[in-house]
């Protein structure tokens, strides 16, 4: 007996490319018994919702926009309760080749990944035209995201993925603007399988402009945030800890030198205010360790707390 796969789209007028897009859309895939396609209407203006209908995709609307990252927990929240085995996630724009489904799909059918995505730059003949800037500020993104997470990714900003039904499970996200790279650092630190898949991906849109990256100083202020948030959360004994070593390097280095001053004038005149920086660089610092603990307890309860709601979800009943 096959699994049961939902592909959905979020989308925000593209009354142009959505029906191309859900007719693409393979509806035989190895193992895979059935195939719904889902729509997420991010508030469009346009005729998109009713060409992804009239297209076969069933379609859930938001009333005004709310970004990508809002439209990925709707489509997280209706492949749940649908319960489907396995959820993919595709752009509507047409920049992804739905053609490519199957080779996401497999690794995860296949049990050797809980989640899997689409690399563009893993494979360096794949790699798409896309202007500098963008292409620097997705390889610093991955970057950012490998360092902290311990492992080696080459693309954690691609919105084409295949999610196991325990990796949906697992997911719990903040960001509204963007998850792209939420969710690698929240199935990393779950240590959940992941696997860069590499595909040809249009590079550009046909139509209009991402409204995620259209701004990319914006994009890069926004996913910074919700990566250190992310990391902050998970490891906050490591994030409070770095941040307490950088006040306390400069507090035993005016400590030392103080320290010196006296040794050769016998007298902290005229340096007496190093002293009282050093000091309160290191009150600041046993008080930022000390927010490390609590967030240290805080996390260990978290842990146990999204056990709980996992186990919830996995037997179809929402949160109390």
């Amino acid at each position: 007996m096959g699994l049961s796969l939902l592909v959905a789209m979020p989308a925000l007028n593209e009354e142009a490319t959505v029906g191309d897009v859900i007719a693409a859309v393979p509806r035989e895939i190895p193992g895979i018994a059935s195939v719904e396609i889902l729509v997420v209407d991010d508030g469009s203006t346009d005729r998109t919702g009713d060409i992804a209908r009239t297209n076969g995709a069933a379609v859930l609307r938001h009333r005004s926009p709310r970004g990508v990252g809002a439209a990925f927990h709707s489509a997280l929240a209706y492949g749940i309760q649908r319960q489907a085995d396995l959820i993919v996630t595709i752009d509507s724009d047409g920049q992804f080749d739905p053609g490519g489904i199957p080779f996401l799909v497999a690794p995860v059918v296949a049990g050797e990944a809980e989640f899997t995505t689409a690399s563009r730059f893993k494979d360096p003949n794949l790699v798409p035209r896309m202007p500098r800037i963008k292409r620097w500020g997705n390889r610093m993104m991955s970057r950012l995201v490998s360092r902290l997470a311990g492992e080696t990714y080459f693309d954690v900003s691609c919105g084409m993925r295949c999610y196991s039904r325990r990796a949906a499970l697992h997911l719990n996200l903040f960001g509204r603007f963007t998850y792209t790279q939420e969710v690698f650092l929240n199935l990393v630190f779950k240590q959940l399988r992941i696997v860069e898949i590499p595909l040809a991906v249009r590079g550009e849109r046909l139509f209009g402009e991402s409204r995620v990256a259209s701004n990319l100083w914006r994009y890069a202020v926004q996913t910074s945030r919700i990566i250190f948030r992310s990391y902050r959360d998970y490891h906050p004994m490591r994030f409070f800890g770095w941040i307490a070593a950088g006040l306390i390097t400069p507090a035993v280095g005016l400590g030392a030198f103080l320290f010196a001053h006296y040794l050769r004038t016998a007298t902290f005149s005229p340096y007496k205010w190093t002293g009282f920086a050093a000091a309160g660089l290191l009150i600041l610092a046993v008080l930022v360790l000390q927010v490390g603990l609590v967030g240290d307890l805080l996390n260990r309860h978290r842990v146990y707390l999204e056990e709980m709601l996992y186990r919830l979800r996995d037997q179809g009943r929402p949160p109390s």
